[in-house]
């Protein structure tokens, strides 16, 4: 079967061959090298996605904001095309990642003389048929889907969470501000979908391991009339939406599956919230929603390898039957994720991740 009917199959709850396998991003250079990538060479999408072919990776993504707007002196990094400031830093094996630092705005007067990303600027659906044509030259091993930036994340990191705070007492401000992004993911959405998108990945993290950025009502009020209507504009086109959000986001989850999100990712598992709890919301939401990730990089960093092994192994026996589970990890695959760790993680997919299931519960 390939990619992506694999992944298609499992977001609509039933089973293809085997469970497929995503991570929102691969910054190691160390396991890259482990399955012979020459890392000098650059990392284009070609390269990337053969990498990730040979790891068993079935969904990749190509990029359609997020773009440089400036680049900061030095080249030591750049404010994006929403005011994020965004360094450069390496790691010890030479990896290079680019974080987050900063908000470029301090006010909304600010803010509101910078010129507002435009859904219609042909570099994104030329990344976008980029990602698709070199899915198609690899006979579609991998599975390549647009990911772009989307309301609140990129909202509240243009200002830096001290600056959006104040922000939120002034509510035409702030709501103008929203529907600024909601108005362009919405038109970038539908854009993607237009043209044959299946899935968009909308990049949104609404909470960090302690709780939200904000009241949940204010998320009702702001944020979930748009992503209700990114979804309904995708669904019109037979295209899934898949939300990337990290932190602890209990008190939003139904929000989130009421607004008709289709796959929510990586719903950690290392928040301070015991009951934000992938098995315990497979129970309640499993027959609405596709679970994908979870399984944490804290544990693959520094966990024991039979730890590795048995929480992968559960993730599998109980998410996976009939569908509706992506495997991956609880964020992303990070320099400080060791080999032998990642390994153990893939080979217990390898083993038992084939349809049906079948996993001893010891």
């Amino acid at each position: 079967m390939k990619a992506p009917e694999r992944i298609l199959k499992s977001i609509n709850h039933e089973e293809p061959d085997k469970v497929p396998v995503f991570e929102t991003a691969f910054t190691n250079n160390t396991i890259m090298k482990y399955y012979g990538v020459n890392v000098s060479t650059g990392r284009g999408y070609k390269i990337y996605y053969e990498f990730l072919r040979n790891v068993g990776i079935d969904l990749v993504l190509s990029l359609v904001s997020l773009f440089p707007r400036k680049f900061l002196k030095r080249g030591e990094g750049f404010i994006d095309e929403y005011g994020r400031v965004m360094k450069f830093e390496k790691y010890k094996d030479g990896t290079q990642l680019t974080t987050y630092v900063g908000g470029h705005f301090k006010t909304f007067e600010e803010y509101e003389s910078w010129e507002q990303p435009d859904p219609n600027l042909n570099t994104r659906l030329e990344q976008f048929f980029d990602g698709r044509k070199i899915q198609n030259e690899l006979n579609d091993e991998v599975f390549s889907i647009p990911a772009t930036g989307s309301l609140m994340e990129c909202t509240w990191e243009s200002f830096g969470l001290e600056t959006f705070s104040r922000l939120l007492a002034k509510k035409q401000q702030i709501k103008k501000i929203f529907d600024d992004r909601g108005k362009f993911t919405l038109e970038m959405v539908k854009i993607l979908a237009e043209n044959d998108a299946k899935i968009v990945l909308l990049w949104d993290d609404y909470g960090f391991k302690n709780g939200l950025f904000m009241r949940p009502s204010l998320y009702r009020e702001y944020i979930f009339p748009w992503l209700k209507r990114i979804c309904e504009a995708a669904h019109k086109h037979d295209c899934k939406i898949m939300l990337h959000s990290d932190g602890d986001l209990m008190e939003i989850f139904e929000d989130i599956v009421k607004a008709g999100v289709d796959v929510i990712n990586p719903v950690e598992s290392t928040t301070a919230n015991p009951e934000y709890d992938i098995f315990k919301l497979n129970e309640k939401y499993g027959d609405k929603i596709t679970f994908s990730g979870n399984l944490s990089p804290i544990l693959l960093a520094i966990g024991e390898i039979h730890e590795i092994e048995e929480y992968a192994k559960r993730l599998i026996r109980e998410l996976a039957p009939g569908g509706g589970y992506i495997f991956g990890s609880g964020h992303s695959i990070n320099p400080a994720v060791t080999i032998d760790r990642f390994e153990a993680m893939q080979n217990i997919r390898r083993k038992y991740g084939n349809y049906p299931i079948k996993i001893p519960n010891n």
